[in-house]
């Protein structure tokens, strides 16, 4: 059956983007279905060690954390990585049960998506973005999670054929 989920409950912009990051979300869930954890942590491209499905949802968790809890509304730093070891992230995710890593990537979207209803889109974030010396919008980090999210379930999607061949969805 074809996914319909993608389709906003209204046309106004915020809808719009929420409504695609929300379809972003699910699919990377999507594409978790029915996975083992050991396939869920094989990392089988040599060049690229750190790349497991385990870890790009630690990844899109903490990404995603860092630019709204951080970025744009400035709190601390939560992150699991360090200077040591900048993408911990993915390392940390190996030690945890894939079902865990998904529910506390929904969790954690929830309370942005729930954030994200009551604040303007034109509204700057606290912290300046090192590449570009300003402030972005709540509408660019939106935008840039839904781009970042969808780029990494086509890696989930090839990781998946890789571990089990189930492709699609």
């Amino acid at each position: 059956m074809d996914r319909t989920d993608d389709i906003p409950p209204g046309w106004d912009e915020r809808t719009t983007l929420t409504t695609m990051l929300d379809y972003a979300r699910d699919t990377m869930r999507v594409k978790c279905g029915g996975l083992s954890d050991e396939d869920a942590r094989a990392a089988p491209l040599a060049t690229s060690p750190l790349l497991s499905i385990a870890g790009l949802v630690s990844h899109a968790r903490w990404v995603e954390n860092d630019w709204f809890d951080r970025v744009f509304l400035g709190g601390e730093d939560l992150g699991p990585w360090t200077s040591g070891e900048p993408d911990r992230e993915f390392t940390v995710a190996l030690d945890v049960p894939l079902s865990q890593l998904l529910e506390e990537y929904a969790a954690d979207a929830a309370r942005h998506r729930e954030m994200v209803t009551r604040i303007d889109l034109d509204t700057r974030a606290v912290r300046i973005h090192g590449g570009i010396g300003e402030a972005v919008t709540l509408r660019w980090i939106l935008l840039h999670l839904i781009e970042e999210t969808a780029r990494h379930n086509g890696h989930v999607d090839i990781l998946r054929e890789l571990a089990d061949g189930v492709t699609g969805t």
